[in-house]
């Protein structure tokens, strides 16, 4: 729903910094676009365009199964005139300035500063959009090391859910299955053999201990925050 995610967007923009002094807390969008090839990606670059044109800072890619279709996510969201990588292994930009406009208000920068700064960190160090990849399915998985290591890529996760009906495993209460474990062990070696960030759900009860395991990204609850806001300083 862009224009609700529009809408979204300029409510937090209209109610002020959040307490760390930003203007806004970091909004990243899952789009129901699936990574199954590159071809695919390319079908529907204009959901990436029309998502970050009302200002939000990332986006992930579901089911990122493989290196291609990643490589096509990246190169969607940037704007042409962003050329690091280019040449190895990162294609140039293909994204259009139409929603510059609306962006650039959102972040409280001119369309100029906003053409600048709306590039994939940390492909580019001075870039303000954090890229993420969901390897969630058995296909993403086989080609884990390989779909972290493209350039442009912030994060990833292995979504839980979505793994457990692809591998066939039931999720009950409990320990989770082994063919679970080992898929997130899996995904969260490639993050660091690549040295980008591994996402995964907090809670109060174990934010802390996911900090020591080394999660860099993780949805939580007010009080998970909190938590690891105390523990991390």
């Amino acid at each position: 729903d862009v224009k609700g995610l529009q809408d979204y967007m300029k409510g937090l923009a209209k109610g002020g910094p959040t307490k760390s002094g930003h203007r806004t807390p970091a909004v990243i969008v899952n789009v129901p676009v699936a990574g199954t090839d590159a071809a695919t990606i390319r079908a529907n670059a204009w959901m990436f365009q029309q998502v970050l044109a009302t200002g939000v800072h990332g986006i992930m890619l579901c089911h990122a199964d493989d290196p291609g279709a990643i490589a096509s996510f990246v190169e969607a969201v940037r704007f042409p005139n962003h050329m690091q990588g280019v040449g190895k292994g990162v294609n140039e930009g293909r994204r259009g300035a139409h929603g510059t406009p609306n962006a650039s208000q959102i972040w409280g920068v001119t369309q100029d500063q906003y053409v600048e700064k709306a590039d994939a960190w940390p492909l580019n160090p001075a870039g303000e959009l954090l890229l993420g990849i969901k390897l969630e399915d058995k296909y993403a998985l086989a080609n884990a090391e390989a779909n972290a290591r493209v350039p442009g890529i912030a994060f990833a996760e292995w979504g839980p859910g979505d793994m457990a009906l692809s591998l066939g495993v039931r999720q009950g209460r409990g320990p989770m299955p082994a063919p679970l474990q080992q898929a997130r062990a899996k995904v969260f070696a490639a993050t660091k053999a690549s040295k980008i960030f591994f996402l995964n759900s907090m809670n109060a009860n174990d934010v802390v201990d996911m900090i020591k395991e080394g999660v860099m990204v993780g949805p939580a609850s007010e009080r998970a925050a909190e938590i690891g806001r105390q523990y991390t300083k």
